[in-house]
């Protein structure tokens, strides 16, 4: 960090140059001046570290203070009382009216005098707009005695008294500041530069000083109240001190305080102590970040912001900073490498290159922690070519300088940011991710002297400023179920473990053995047990939340993340069990090849679709991981086990598994092979435990053959099949989807009439409109009735044109029939002429039960099928 520090500082030796902002030969400088300060913590704080009490409560008041006006205003206006005219000023902040030093009008805006009815000796001078308001606030009317005064004629002409000053106080000036509005208050605002920043800016042009008698505790020092030291010392500012200053006008031999009311306003507090900050003027450290500004612009157009919103949001943080106050006042934390001569009684401070070199030469030796822990006046840390006597610092880096510049830690890249990806929630836009930002663009400002470049719009540069990041994520906060923040004062924050543990869910019901032998569940087991999901549960709640949003957590939620991998696992189960059948042949298949050799082959339409929707799958999760939406691959995968897997090619499969031939089995584990590969690395990045027991059961011979599927480049699965193929295949998917819909949905009607039990109990005669395309027509045909009816699950499959329905039922003669209109329209437009709908039939089988597999295809009772005979007489061989 110092060395970065170091890139950043001023080119000359001179103490004098840390006073001055320098935007071309360094950024960083001290300067005494406003800073929003923490008094719960005793150190200043930057806006990063700000958060806002919406309903804050202040009193404010409206103050006058006694006019001294020219001998040429006083001519102009004669009908004004000059020796009972007093401006009046409103102040949310009394306390920091004994800093004091100017008030401020706006040239362009009409002011009046006006009198109290009750009190005609008292005239106030007021905007005339902001009359009305303070009439509310007096509960009375005001007269007015002279209105249309520009805010000209009083800048420059007029001056006042402030009582808390003392009697013999120098007369201060009225002055004009763009800032003044008619908004709120009187028109005239009171401005004291040791405690805004505005005020500062406006006072510091006209070499009026800042004054600020609060001390670290945010507490009166003795000079607020030059002529009573000891009756504002040790007061609050934030308590009675704002009651003590209001008191002290009133009781004087004029009450000058004119009205007082509460408001409630947003105010600044501590992010840390929850508890209201105060802007006080101390000597810090500073950065200049206008002279950064432009560049961090610019280096923000090639950054890839997830979601785009956050770009609008980073570039306002930016554009509304000036300067960034790196210093701090706190007992921990990295040390500022400044030193302060003590000999001239200045106290000024020394921090440039040939020191901070020095400096940390002497930490390498002796450590970090010798900063604070050697003697104050050891002098292996001050540079023998610095004359006179010094110390060290005691103040620390601002956390956001520090963090801010971990960038450091990563290599240099010659054609991009050092990182990838930065990831933080919303509020490191005034923290994180800005700091980063800055401190990077400070470092190419600097080392490639490109400064006056960045500095200035109206200069260019060949140079193109980096941004330390590729992609900036900003997520959102964790909710609990009732969309509340998680905070420890509501009890409702939620850690890791107890969502690991699976305690948040409902227990575990335990069962016993009752006299009878049959088991039931024992609801007085004092100690409950849980599905304890383990770290990839909370992986895979991490991955399945949109995080560029605020996400919410509870039960509901955990337990559809405890479903989901419940089905991983039973997924998995299910495809060990079928390739560690170790069928002949298939043993020594290195998993990461194996579609290459089975693509060579024949395989059959459901193969070649499940091959085809794993690829498509495949793709998709990879972009989404890619882009880092997780969430979207979490979601393309669930639907993807759950329904092109678990709900149709599997059961598709059970019966090729089990009572098919051995090149039949050979073809489906092949399959299986590929999607179990595919599945492990898909999964890898977001369950890794799951994917490493899965693969310690993988079947041993594949397993020594094949590497880690954790541990490789994962690239998603490709069928590689023309534009036109894979057209056609997306079109039959369609329609096999629709038909089978179709045809589950008549086997229910048919079961809640009790005419159907399995699916295999029944046959399904599907009927063609004319109008079908060629790939439906190549689909739905009489040469693949026996796939379709594996396809489907059920005993045969018939394929007839619409014409021809009547006449095979009239062959048939059903017992029982349930018919199902499916969709097959190739687009919209024969969507719209309501034309291409297909019909499906369910219908009783007409053949026999085969006593293996279970299909009623057998010629006769318990006698085997036709395919189930030639499979029992391939065994035998």
């Amino acid at each position: 960090m110092f060395r970065d520090l170091r890139l950043l500082l001023p080119s000359i030796e001179s103490p004098q140059g840390f006073r001055t902002i320098l935007t071309i030969s360094g950024l960083i400088y001290r300067q005494y001046k406003p800073v929003y300060w923490s008094p719960s913590s005793g150190t200043a704080l930057a806006e990063a570290e700000l958060e806002y009490d919406e309903n804050h409560t202040s009193t404010a008041a409206f103050v006058k203070f006694p006019l001294q006006i020219s001998e040429t205003f006083r001519r102009e206006f004669q009908s004004i009382d000059w020796k009972t005219l007093n401006a009046v000023i409103w102040t949310t902040t009394p306390w920091t009216l004994p800093a004091n030093k100017a008030i401020a009008v706006h040239k362009d805006m009409d002011y009046s005098v006006v009198v109290n009815p009750d009190m005609p000796n008292g005239q106030l001078l007021v905007a005339t707009s902001r009359i009305e308001y303070l009439e509310s606030v007096l509960g009375h009317e005001l007269d007015i005695v002279k209105s249309g005064i520009l805010g000209s004629k009083l800048a420059g002409n007029l001056h006042y008294r402030n009582p808390l000053h003392g009697r013999y106080a120098k007369p201060q000036p009225i002055i004009h500041a763009d800032f003044v509005s008619d908004i709120s208050g009187s028109g005239l605002v009171h401005l004291a530069p040791g405690h805004g920043t505005d005020d500062y800016n406006v006072c510091s042009e006209l070499s009026i000083p800042a004054f600020a008698p609060v001390d670290d505790q945010g507490r009166y020092t003795d000079v607020a109240l030059p002529e009573q030291p000891d009756l504002f010392q040790g007061l609050s500012v934030q308590g009675e001190g704002t009651n003590a200053v209001l008191s002290y006008l009133k009781g004087m031999d004029i009450d000058y305080v004119v009205g007082t009311h509460a408001i409630k306003h947003k105010y600044p507090i501590d992010w840390r102590t929850k508890q209201p900050v105060i802007v006080r003027a101390t000597e810090q450290w500073f950065a200049n970040v206008d002279g950064i500004k432009f560049g961090s612009m610019q280096a923000l157009e090639d950054v890839n912001f997830i979601p785009e919103g956050g770009k609008v949001r980073l570039q306002s943080f930016i554009e509304g900073r000036s300067q960034w106050c790196i210093s701090r006042q706190r007992a921990w934390g990295v040390p500022i490498p400044a030193l302060y001569r003590t000999d001239t009684g200045k106290h000024e401070a020394v921090m440039n290159g040939p020191t901070i070199g020095h400096i940390m030469e002497v930490i390498e030796k002796r450590g970090i922690d010798a900063w604070w822990t050697d003697p104050e006046d050891d002098m292996a840390w001050i540079p023998e070519h610095l004359e006179g006597a010094y110390v060290r610092g005691k103040d620390t880096m601002d956390v956001w300088f520090d963090s801010g510049t971990s960038w450091t830690l990563l290599p240099e890249r010659s054609n991009g940011p050092v990182a990838d990806v930065y990831l933080e929630g919303t509020d490191q836009h005034r923290g994180w991710f800005q700091s980063s930002l800055l401190t990077y663009v400070a470092h190419q400002a600097i080392s490639e002297e490109v400064t006056q470049g960045i500095a200035h719009e109206s200069q260019t540069s060949d140079h193109k400023i980096k941004p330390p990041f590729k992609t900036l994520i900003t997520h959102g906060f964790t909710l609990d179920q009732d969309g509340r923040k998680m905070s420890k004062s509501l009890g409702n924050v939620i850690s890791p473990d107890e969502i690991m543990s699976g305690s948040l869910l409902p227990p575990l019901k335990h069962k016993k053995q009752n006299g009878k032998g049959k088991v039931k569940n024992d609801i007085n087991d004092p100690k409950p047990t849980y599905d304890a999901m383990g770290p990839d549960a909370l992986r895979l709640w991490v991955a399945s939340s949109d995080y560029t949003k605020d996400v919410v957590i509870g039960q509901p939620i955990l337990q559809a993340v405890n479903t989901a991998l419940h089905k991983y696992r039973v997924t998995f189960k299910w495809l060990l069990g079928v390739l560690g059948l170790q069928t002949r042949g298939f043993d020594s298949f290195d998993l990461r090849t194996l579609h290459t050799q089975l693509l060579d082959s024949d395989i059959s339409l459901i193969d070649r679709i499940a091959l085809h929707r794993l690829s498509q799958v495949s793709r998709e999760v990879h972009s989404h991981y890619a882009a880092y939406e997780f969430f979207r691959s979490i979601n393309t995968l669930n639907k993807y086990i759950a329904h092109d897997l678990s709900a149709f090619y599997f059961e598709t499969l059970k019966d090729r598994i089990y009572a098919g031939s051995t090149t039949d089995r050979l073809s489906a584990e092949r399959v299986l092979g590929i999607i179990f590969w595919e599945l492990c690395q898909m999964l890898a990045p977001v369950c890794p435990l799951l994917v490493e027991e899965v693969w310690e059961w993988t079947p041993k011979p594949m397993k020594d053959v094949s590497e880690h599927p954790a541990r490789v480049v994962w690239t998603p699965f490709d069928l590689p099949v023309a534009d036109v193929e894979m057209q056609k295949l997306n079109r039959q998917i369609e329609v096999l989807s629709s038909a089978h819909t179709a045809i589950k949905a008549a086997q229910e009607r048919a079961r809640a009439e009790k005419k159907l039990g399995s699916g295999l109990e029944s046959s399904v005669l599907i009927s063609l409109p004319k109008q079908a395309d060629k790939h439906v027509v190549d689909l739905l045909n009489d040469n693949r009735e026996e796939e379709l009816a594996g396809i489907f699950v059920v005993s045969g499959v018939s394929v007839v044109e619409a014409e021809g329905v009547d006449t095979m039922l009239k062959e048939l003669k059903p017992a029982w029939k349930f018919e199902e209109p499916f969709d097959i329209h190739a687009d919209e437009e024969s969507k719209h002429a309501k034309k291409g709908t297909g019909w499906v039939m369910v219908v009783p089988p007409t053949q026999h039960k085969c006593p293996r597999c279970w299909r009623f295809v057998a010629p006769e009772p318990e006698a085997l099928c036709q395919r189930c005979d030639e499979a029992v007489k391939e065994d035998k061989e």
